[in-house]
């Protein structure tokens, strides 16, 4: 009598292949989610870091903005405050720490420059010549890069129009005007190439105009020759 015959242990190829097959869709769903993981985690980090330094020059530009300085031009006729708004740029005076170059007040200008492919964020720095006859013109001045890939800067002054009185509302516009006295508000809107825009940065001046006048007309709003 013939007996049944008895498989052997081990694995047929059919079915070696098929096991080779899931292990080799596991491992390629194993490496896609590592992958995108990775991913997230870099992108993560880099909108984390974007924020930072979004925080740290909106902070920045808050604390010198507010610290300026009414500088005056001595030698112009009404003595000029050293101040320049437009819509994209602002120019103003304010002091630099004395660890660098030496300190004292130099004048600012605020402004998105384009190098090459990059936009960036800028602020140029130089010593004004106070005695001068005219206001002063930046020539080829130091600068520091705020913030890069920045599309523009809009910004807006709240304030009254030249000689009004203090009973005549605020409001706000894209230039300023007024030569002896400072916007009461700024506000720096700045827009980045990609992404979202970064909040309103709104600065208020804590020196007042009149500060820096020999004698201040409060009539007139401006510094008297007096």
């Amino acid at each position: 009598m013939t007996g049944r015959r008895t498989r052997s242990g081990g694995f047929t190829l059919v079915e070696l292949i098929i096991a080779l097959t899931l292990l080799a869709l596991l491992s390629a769903v194993l490496f896609g989610s590592l992958n995108l993981a990775s991913r997230s985690w870099d992108a993560g980090e880099a909108k984390a870091e974007a924020t930072a330094e979004m925080r740290l020059t909106a902070q920045f530009l808050r604390t010198q903005v507010e610290a300026q300085h009414p500088q005056r031009m001595r030698k112009v006729q009404e003595f000029p405050l050293v101040f320049t708004g437009e819509r994209d740029s602002l120019t103003y005076a304010a002091s630099l720490p004395e660890r660098v170059q030496g300190g004292g007040v130099w004048l600012y200008r605020l402004a998105v420059r384009q190098r090459g492919e990059k936009s960036q964020l800028v602020l140029e720095r130089m010593i004004p010549d106070l005695a001068a006859t005219q206001m002063p013109v930046f020539s080829g001045p130091d600068a520091s890069v705020l913030a890069d890939d920045v599309k523009e800067i809009r910004l807006q002054y709240f304030g009254r129009d030249p000689g009004s009185s203090a009973i005549v509302e605020p409001t706000w516009r894209d230039h300023w005007e007024d030569r002896q006295v400072l916007p009461l508000t700024l506000r720096i809107d700045v827009v980045p190439n990609k992404g979202t825009a970064w909040p309103s940065i709104y600065a208020t001046p804590r020196k007042s105009a009149e500060a820096g006048c020999r004698a201040w007309d409060n009539v007139r709003q401006r510094c008297s020759t007096a």
